[in-house]
């Protein structure tokens, strides 16, 4: 598959004077060990990209939410900067249309798995930053952040991820811990679908699939934690959500 740049510049709105830095943000591994000769892979600059992700995030929401405790401005950037967000985020640009994957890669499902997806776009970032410095990975970060988070309008909100609320609310109830059972998984390997199960002692919660066994118990611990919490919770993404107090 032919990747045209020129394309991928016009949708994020930025013009690389280096373009082989954006050319290697969207070589996977498997491409570049199928054609040694032609490119480096991004693994490096997924590493640069990762701490640029983490720097924006932090930014962001340090300076929306002045009044928030550390832990709470810890928990938005970890759901603004976790492998299902960035992935969202590579969908939204369409970056799973130019990744450039190896023939097993591409023919396994490759250019939709989440860490996949997610490295390249953390990758991007390493290459806006080295073309353009901060401000150029900032402008392009920036308008993504805002859009997914402005659901947040309330200053008095909890944010959490279901699983760990879900935790937390049965013991502040008295109750066993949950237990999550794997019910089904089928499919070949890269289209594998997960369906779980989670439980409080012997009582069933919540069922839900995923497409990972991770993915299929966050759900199931989100339909169990809207039993009881009902429209007090707003998802924020698939793990997070928020809460008002």
């Amino acid at each position: 598959m032919k990747t045209n740049l020129s394309q991928i510049e016009r949708r994020i709105r930025y013009h690389f004077r280096r373009k082989e830095l954006l050319s290697r943000a969207l070589t996977h591994s498997s491409y570049a060990y199928e054609n040694p000769e032609q490119t480096k892979d991004n693994e490096l600059m997924e590493f640069l990209g990762d701490s640029v992700v983490g720097l924006i995030t932090a930014d962001f929401f340090f300076a929306a939410y002045p009044e928030r405790t550390e832990g709470d401005l810890s928990k938005l950037k970890a759901s603004a900067a976790c492998t299902v967000a960035l992935a969202e985020f590579a969908k939204r640009i369409k970056l799973d249309r130019d990744i450039r994957l190896g023939k097993g890669e591409e023919r396994s499902g490759g250019r939709k798995k989440a860490t996949i997806l997610a490295g390249a776009f953390e990758a991007l970032l390493g290459a806006l930053y080295l073309d353009g410095g901060f401000e150029a990975a900032r402008s392009f970060f920036l308008p993504l952040l805002e859009s997914s988070f402005k659901k947040i309008r309330t200053q008095q909100f909890q944010i959490n991820n279901y699983k760990s609320a879900l935790q937390e609310y049965l013991q502040k109830e008295d109750l066993p811990a949950p237990h999550y059972r794997t019910v089904t998984a089928v499919g070949p390997d890269h289209k594998k679908i997960f369906e779980v199960e989670v439980y409080a002692n012997r009582t069933p919660l919540g069922k839900a699939r995923g497409s990972s066994r991770k993915s299929a118990e966050q759900k199931a611990a989100e339909r169990a934690l809207k039993s009881f919490l009902g429209k007090r919770i707003r998802s924020l993404t698939q793990e997070t959500f928020i809460i008002k107090k």
